[in-house]
């Protein structure tokens, strides 16, 4: 037999396409936060920069822990880069007030001047 079946091979790729195309949205939204709802809420298009902030109200930059003091210093050198780009600051709904706004602040004393609040729409009732 002389001849190379490359069924199996074409076989075994599909499946490990349909495997990536399924596992590559759930690892896009991979942080777990419970998201306050309004009834405004819209979904963000075009966000670069997104902060995250868990239950344990640890700090997240673009899915990579991150503390205060070096998102502060990658928010100095965002708005010197970009001084118009916007930041989404995605926080847990069981955060404090206060904790969220001592992360909003460092954001923005670090020079950016566009900050938004991510929210989920609201529930519709059945």
């Amino acid at each position: 037999m002389a001849e190379i079946n490359v069924t199996p091979l074409v076989d075994v790729m599909l499946v490990l396409l349909i495997i990536s195309m399924v596992a590559s949205p759930m690892l896009e939204r991979s942080i777990n936060l419970n998201l306050p709802q309004t009834a405004s809420a819209t979904e963000i298009q075009e966000a670069r920069v997104i902060v995250s902030m868990d239950r344990e109200a640890k700090l997240r930059l673009d899915r990579n822990l991150i503390t205060l003091d070096l998102l502060s210093q990658r928010m100095q050198s965002l708005s010197r880069t970009n001084p118009d780009e916007t930041v989404f600051l995605r926080a847990d709904r069981n955060l404090p007030y206060g904790e969220v706004l001592i992360v909003m602040d460092a954001i923005r004393t670090a020079g950016v001047s566009r900050v938004a609040l991510v929210t989920a729409p609201l529930d519709e009732p059945s």
